[in-house]
């Protein structure tokens, strides 16, 4: 018998449909080691469609979907879902979007025109420090804003005023999201204009990505799990349990003990013509 150090003929021991979730930080690992092209791709889609601007909030939807989808592992073709969510989130994605670039481009100004300055005016820093105060929350309602639009169906009114009232509820996640996201964009800003050419391939994506799975179970735990469980129901999005398993299963595997099933003789009836 000739000596396989890997035997690819037999069949493994499987993994368990009720196996416990591994913990977050190696399940963060794993999955980007799985989705690390898609993410690429992901992140080549997302600028072609940001390209007319005014697209941004459709995009941002639609990224954070996809990413969504990869957080749950769920399965998930990537540009049918990234397109298929761009549609179905226009409406109320694009006036967000809208806003968005319209604060970008204010903060931009307002950056180079205090640059500018020989000497800040009395009282500017007090004004700078309560506009960083103000810029870091809505950054960090961000976190939950496009997650709530392609999770939930509610109104705009309702998608901010959740967003607010997460970024409280959730500080120590909020905090590294905060770190992680502050971090890239330092590192693109410090190597511009190099940093052009990496931002078309991977740290947008890269983002969304990390961002999504840290703040999406404070969605969870607020909003979705609560309202299942108002319902007397268990959210789905929470995997399966033995009980699921055993519920919905048609057949049991008993390891090959199972009986050979026979063919039946054949019968000889009459032939209608």
């Amino acid at each position: 018998m000739a000596f396989k150090l890997f035997d690819y003929q037999s069949s493994g021991k499987g993994v368990s449909k009720t196996a416990p979730q591994k913990k977050p930080f190696f399940r963060y690992w794993e999955i980007f080691g799985r989705k690390f092209w898609k993410i690429i791709e992901l992140n080549l889609i997302y600028v072609l469609f940001c390209i007319p601007v005014v697209t941004f909030g459709p995009a941002t939807a639609a990224l954070t979907h996809v990413m969504r989808k990869f957080i749950l592992e769920q399965p998930c073709f990537v540009f049918d879902e990234f397109f298929t969510a761009f549609k179905k989130n226009f409406k109320q994605s694009v006036f967000i979007g809208i806003v968005d670039v319209i604060m970008l481009v204010s903060l931009f100004i307002a950056l180079f025109q205090y640059m500018s300055l020989d000497k800040l005016p009395d009282g500017a820093i007090v004004y700078i420090c309560i506009m960083i105060c103000c810029a870091t929350l809505v950054f960090m309602m961000h976190f939950y804003i496009y997650l709530e639009i392609v999770a939930l169906k509610l109104s705009l009114k309702a998608i901010l005023k959740n967003a607010i009232f997460l970024v409280f509820l959730g500080v120590k996640r909020n905090f590294i999201a905060l770190i992680v996201n502050l971090t890239i964009i330092t590192l693109v800003v410090l190597f511009l204009p190099y940093s052009v050419f990496v931002v078309i391939v991977f740290p947008l994506a890269f983002m969304s990505f990390t961002t999504t799975f840290i703040c999406y179970p404070i969605i969870q735990k607020y909003i979705i799990n609560p309202y299942y469980e108002e319902r007397g129901e268990r959210n789905p999005e929470l995997g399966i349990t033995e009980d699921d398993v055993a519920e919905n299963a048609l057949f049991v595997d008993r390891g090959g003990s199972e009986k050979e099933i026979k063919a039946s003789p054949k019968a000889h009836g009459k032939v209608i013509k």
